[in-house]
């Protein structure tokens, strides 16, 4: 399987020519392109940087295959589309195409107490690569690779740190990194990988790029 960044907090998977899409969010501009040719689309929350909804929208209308999953709020913006589209919890686990995938999680991170906080959930593809969205979920299961989230209003570095060791996975990648610098990048994947207070190297993967996972 392979796995491409793109901007900030979306990748693709790809396995036998089909795609999977997560989180295309409105910081990445070909995420409209890249639905009309995946099979599936994964969404943890409904913020704009992870669910750019008139690029799904226009996905769904382009590519009669798509299907998309995801919590509840993304549902009630997009319609079923005569049950295409399909709201997820944790718990839940089917497939997409080639693409086995278990849920996990139920809340965003907390940004401040006066902004309430809404649904996220975690996603595990083929048990070798997990997306947490917007929060610090750990899912108590192996992970082969991390997507790890490094910028953000609710990111803190040493909840970050903790987090990395709690999952303990074999690799990360570092993801939501748009509201840092490459200094910014740099420092960060220091900090939270083995040259610093994390188990594992952290790979910056810059957006169009790809590893085999």
């Amino acid at each position: 399987m392979e796995l491409t960044k793109y901007n900030h907090a979306t990748v693709v998977l790809g396995q036998d020519g089909t795609t999977l899409v997560i989180d295309p969010g409105t910081f990445t501009p070909e995420s409209a392109d890249l639905l009309r040719s995946a099979v599936g689309v994964l969404i943890t929350h409904e913020h704009f940087d992870h669910f750019d909804v008139e690029a799904v929208r226009s996905g769904l209308e382009a590519n009669p295959a798509l299907v998309v999953r995801a919590p509840q709020a993304v549902v009630d913006q997009l319609g079923t589309h005569d049950g295409r589209v399909t709201a997820v919890q944790a718990g839940d686990a089917f497939e997409v195409g080639p693409f086995p995938v278990r849920v996990f999680g139920e809340e965003h991170a907390v940004i401040h107490q006066d902004i309430p906080t809404i649904a996220n959930v975690g996603y595990l593809v083929a048990d070798r690569v997990f997306h947490p969205g917007d929060a610090y979920l750990v899912p108590g299961v192996p992970v082969p690779l991390l997507l790890l989230p490094t910028s953000g209003p609710w990111t803190h570095t040493a909840e970050a740190v903790d987090y990395v060791r709690a999952v303990a996975p074999e690799r990360a990648v570092q993801i939501h990194e748009a509201m840092l610098s490459d200094l910014g990048q740099q420092s960060a994947a220091r900090f939270l990988g083995s040259d610093g207070l994390g188990p594992v190297p952290v790979t910056i993967l810059p957006a169009g790029e790809s590893i085999t996972v």
